[in-house]
This record gives C-alpha cells, structure tokens and sequence, in this order.
C-alpha cells in the first residue's frame, strides 16, 4: 500500500510519463460541444478512454447520446469493442451519458504496467478522435 502522498506522488508521475511519452495534443474538451469531452482515466485495476456527456438537460444529453450511439457500429470500428451507458452514475452522484473502452489488470501503481497503458491510450483515444473528426459535424447538428 501506498500513503496518499506517495499514491499522488506515483499519479504524478505517471501523467507526466504518459505526456512525455506521447506529445501529442487530444481533442479532450475541445469538442467545440459545451459538456462533452474526451477522458483518460486509470486507477489500481483499469485503465479508460471514454465520451463524457455531462449536459445538464437530459434532452440534450440524451440527444448527443443518441447521435453517437446512431453510429454504433462504425464507433466499434475505429475503437473496437466498448461499453456504453445512457444513465451513468458518476461517484459525486452526477448523471451523464458515458461511452468508453477499458482495459483491465493494469495499475497506475504498478510502472510495469505503464507502457501498456499508454499504448492503449493512444490506440483508443485515436479510434474516439478518428471517429469524431469523421463524424463531427452529423454529431453536433443537433
């Protein structure tokens, strides 16, 4: 176990590793769509690429959602196989619209995990940008 100092100290590291490794500038927030973003997130069991949806109005929410999820299958195409859940809990009890890939037994503490994390960041969020810049202006005609 690591204290929460040390814990930090490693996610430190490893974002930084990870942005050394990979220079390369992501969509993420700039979707040009207010509440949508592009997300990396790892933790001691998985490592994540998602779509967030977070708009507040669940019609427009729900619209986005249904825009993308329109495009399922060539989603699956550029990203592979993914999850995707039109009411997802985030742990501060929010709602959004979440469409993602994970990949599992991987650690953000563990650094012999790290390269094969970075490398299905980049696999991933590319597939998600591929598809977005593809499809970007059918998605945002809402």
């Amino acid at each position: 176990m690591f204290s929460k100092q040390e814990a930090q100290q490693l996610k430190k590291e490893f974002w930084t590793a990870f942005g050394r490794s990979f220079p390369r500038k992501w969509i993420l927030y700039d979707t040009k769509i207010k509440d949508m973003a592009f997300k990396f997130s790892a933790d001691n069991k998985k490592a994540e690429v998602s779509l967030d949806i977070e708009m507040k109005d669940e019609i427009f929410r729900n619209a986005y959602y249904e825009k993308i999820w329109s495009l399922e299958d060539i989603l699956k195409d550029f990203t592979g196989d993914f999850y995707k859940e039109e009411y997802f809990t985030l742990d501060n009890g929010k709602i959004i619209s979440r469409i993602w890939v994970e990949k599992h037994n991987v650690s953000i503490f563990n650094k012999n995990t790290w390269q094969e994390i970075f490398e299905f960041f980049v696999d991933k969020m590319d597939g998600f940008e591929r598809f977005y810049y593809e499809y970007e202006d059918f998605i945002k005609d809402i």
